[in-house]
C-alpha cells in the first residue's frame, strides 16, 4: 500500500502569502487495521526496508505536482520516499503561479556557486527530519536522510541540477527536460552553461521536445544544432571518480511526456511538439531509468539513446 501525508512549512525571508511551501510525502505503508487507522486515514510506514532514501522532486513552472503522482508512487512502491511540494509565488516579475522557489539573486554571474539556488530545499529538509524523529509520526524512523536525490522536471530539473552541489547529504540528482544553460537577461553571455558539479547525474530528454527549442532566445543559442540539454551533459556535468554522468534521448518523447494527467489550462504545453510513442509506454519507461539510476542497476531500453562519462 503507498500513502502519503501532508505537512507545511515557510521560506525564510519570503514575505507572506508567497513564504508557503505545502508538502506530499508519499511512502510504502503497512496497515495494522487498528481504529486509530480507520479514524485517520494515517498508516505507519512499512519498516522493513528501512532506511529508506528519499527523493525530492521540483516541479516544472504551473505544473502541478498531480501530473507527477504516478512517478511518486512508482519510487514509492521501490520503497524510496518521495516528497513533492506546492509553491506559489513570482514565476517572473509581477507573474504569480507555482514554482519549484528559485532565488534569483544566486543565478548571476557574479553570485552563481556562493549558494543555494532553491531556498525551499533546507525547510524540506527539516521537514523531513522531523517527520523522521517524530515517534507520533507515521515516518517515524523510516528515512536515510543521508541519502537524498534531488529530481525534477523542466525549470523543476533545473532546480534540481543547481543545487545537487550545495547539500551533502544529497548523492545524486536526475532531470527531465532540465539543462543549466544560463540566461542572457539575468547577465550572462550567451550559451553559458553552469556547472552541475561532481555528483551522479542522469539527464533525460525527448527528441521532440518544443519547449527547449522555443526557448533558445533565452540564452542566445538560437539557431545552434546543439541541444541545451545536450550542452550541459557535455560542459557541465563532471562527475568525480566513483560517480557517473548520464545523457538519455527518449525518442518519440516531448517536454511534458512525464506529465500526467497535464493540465493543459496552465504552463506553456502549446509550445511542444506531438509524442510519437504512446504516452504510458514512454512513462514507464522513465521510471525505470530513474529506479535503475537510484539503485546503481543497470538497464536496457529500447527507443533510447544514452551516452555516459
Amino acid at each position: 500500500m503507498i500513502r502519503a501525508l501532508f505537512h507545511a512549512t515557510t521560506l525564510p525571508n519570503a514575505s507572506a502569502p508567497y513564504n508557503v511551501l505545502h508538502l506530499k510525502v508519499y511512502y510504502p505503508a503497512a496497515p495494522t487495521n487498528s481504529d486509530a487507522e480507520r479514524m485517520s486515514g494515517v498508516i505507519p510506514a512499512d519498516k522493513t526496508s528501512v532506511p529508506m532514501p528519499v527523493v525530492i522532486f521540483f516541479n516544472g513552472i504551473n505544473v502541478g505536482i498531480e501530473s507527477y503522482h504516478w512517478l511518486a508512487v512508482k519510487l514509492a512502491e521501490a520503497n524510496i520516499v518521495t516528497v513533492m511540494y506546492t509553491h506559489v509565488a513570482e514565476t517572473l516579475p509581477g507573474v504569480i503561479g507555482l514554482t519549484p522557489a528559485i532565488d534569483l539573486s544566486k543565478v548571476k554571474p557574479d553570485t552563481y556557486g556562493s549558494g543555494a539556488t532553491c531556498p525551499a530545499i533546507q525547510p524540506i529538509l527539516n521537514s523531513l527530519m522531523q517527520l523522521n524523529d517524530d515517534e507520533k509520526s507515521p515516518l517515524c524512523g523510516a528515512m536515510d536522510l543521508n541519502h537524498i536525490i534531488l529530481g525534477g522536471h523542466s525549470a523543476g530539473g533545473t532546480v534540481a541540477l543547481q543545487n545537487a552541489q550545495f547539500f551533502a547529504q544529497v548523492k545524486s540528482v536526475f532531470a527531465y527536460a532540465g539543462h543549466t544553460m544560463a540566461s542572457t537577461m539575468l547577465g550572462f553571455e550567451a550559451g553559458t552553461v553552469l556547472k552541475v558539479g561532481d555528483k551522479s547525474v542522469m539527464l533525460m530528454r525527448g527528441d521532440r521536445d518544443g519547449v527547449i527549442a522555443a526557448s533558445r532566445a533565452r540564452y542566445g543559442t538560437e539557431g545552434q544544432e546543439k541541444d541545451p540539454v545536450e550542452k550541459t551533459f557535455d560542459e557541465a556535468c563532471q562527475p568525480s571518480a566513483g560517480e557517473e554522468a548520464f545523457d538519455v534521448i527518449l525518442q518519440g518523447a516531448n517536454h511534458f511526456s512525464i506529465a500526467h494527467p497535464l493540465d493543459e489550462t496552465t504552463g506553456r504545453f502549446f509550445l511542444d511538439m506531438e509524442m510519437t510513442r504512446p504516452t504510458d509506454e514512454v512513462r514507464e519507461q522513465i521510471a525505470s531509468l530513474v529506479l535503475a539510476f537510484i539503485k546503481k542497476m543497470e538497464v536496457r531500453v529500447g527507443h533510447a539513446v544514452i551516452r555516459k562519462k
